[in-house]
């Protein structure tokens, strides 16, 4: 499970039993720090359950803060400054030259106004994409105050606050919303202005495995423990079978040619294949290098598929350049890999690295930070 996944199943449990929660977010960071914008944290009873805003230093304060926050029934805002040398001895003692803003909540039960974690958990269910806004911090006459926020989706559109003005421009961002990166930004206003927390709130990263083998089983564990969302297909009955993937979302008996019908391919998908059979990596290259996927791996040295795709081209099936861009073969990243679990880690490290548009290399030769675009000032709100 992501950790959002994880932090809503708890919100859930707690629910049912009337607990106090109280959730905690990464809305603004300066500089170098833990974690980036929309990272969470889940307190129930005044203890940390789930999640994380920083490498484990400023949890045991925001526990407190929680508290606070939950005794009022009213969001707060922290800010951290780390940046000085003093904060290693006399602060919270991260060391990391940075400054995190964190919206500390309290949850209500269901029903009692916009619930927000619903509204992920209904994401999450369906597998569509939303997008949803915080208000942090308010300058003026406004209707509106730390906490309130506006959530959208494909069919609905809800928030919990009044002010009209806000609510036009907070929409407009959230519909134009295009990228998965958290990020603060400033409102201006007639009447002052507001800092809003604006984020994605995606379905769990489709991966889709063809083939059934042995070596497939730890490419589904790790996905899993990334939170990913994961269809295995096989065209032999006893191979295609849950209880053989356990893990596994779903398990598909198909062959290629059904693959069209019987499956989601779309621009999030990650395919890989993994049949170890020529012909239906043949049959599957065809059909997958057409489609949306955002990610096409193929299992073999490079000559094999060299050999594939020129069969393709004898047969008149030329792949697009933008296509071919999208398939990496040989599959996997450079890290000396042998075994199973081994192939299975370079593999997913390939994948997350695509995703992200990163290089994969060795972060010790970055010549930027390891967080890029984490450098955004904070100067308003901070407490």
């Amino acid at each position: 499970m992501t950790e959002l996944e994880t932090i809503v199943a708890d919100v859930e449990r707690a629910r049912m039993s009337k607990k106090t929660i109280a959730l905690a977010t990464v809305v603004g960071t300066e500089g170098s720090t833990y974690r980036l914008p929309g990272a969470r944290m889940l307190i129930i009873n005044s203890e940390w359950i789930a999640g994380s805003i920083s490498g484990g230093c400023l949890e045991d304060d925001v526990v407190l803060r929680a508290g606070e926050a939950i005794r009022n029934d009213a969001a707060i805002v922290i800010t951290y400054d780390t940046t000085s040398d003093d904060d290693i001895v006399f602060g919270v003692g991260l060391g990391c030259r940075g400054v995190i803003r964190i919206l500390i909540e309290p949850i209500r039960l269901a029903g009692q106004g916009l619930d927000f974690v619903g509204f992920i958990k209904t994401c999450q269910k369906n597998r569509t994409t939303g997008a949803a806004a915080t208000v942090v911090h308010v300058q003026g006459q406004l209707d509106a105050k730390p906490g309130c926020r506006m959530v959208l989706r494909a069919d609905a559109v809800e928030a919990d606050f009044d002010d009209n003005e806000l609510k036009a421009k907070i929409k407009t961002v959230l519909e134009q919303r295009r990228t998965r990166t958290a990020s603060l930004i400033a409102v201006p206003l007639e009447q002052g202005s507001a800092d809003v927390f604006v984020e994605l709130i995606e379905p769990p990263t489709p991966l889709v495995v063809f083939g059934a083998g042995h070596d497939v089983m730890p490419v589904v564990r790790l996905a899993k423990d990334l939170g990913w969302h994961v269809t295995i297909v096989d065209h032999r009955p006893a191979y295609a079978v849950s209880a053989r993937f356990p893990l596994a979302d779903q398990v598909v008996l198909a062959a290629p040619e059904d693959v069209r019908s019987q499956l989601r391919l779309a621009n999030d998908t990650l395919a890989l294949v993994m049949t170890h059979n020529y012909l239906r990596d043949l049959k599957l290259l065809e059909i997958l290098l057409p489609s949306p996927v955002r990610y096409l791996g193929q299992l073999g040295p490079r000559k094999r598929t060299d050999q594939l795709l020129a069969e393709l081209r004898q047969r008149g099936i030329y792949p697009e350049p933008n296509q071919l861009n999208r398939l990496y073969a040989p599959v996997g990243l450079d890290i000396g890999s042998e075994s199973p679990a081994e192939v299975a880690l370079s593999i997913l490290a390939e994948m997350q690295a695509a995703i992200t548009n990163h290089r994969g290399g060795f972060i010790r030769e970055r010549n930027s930070p390891i967080h890029s675009g984490n450098t955004q000032p904070l100067t308003t709100g901070s407490t």
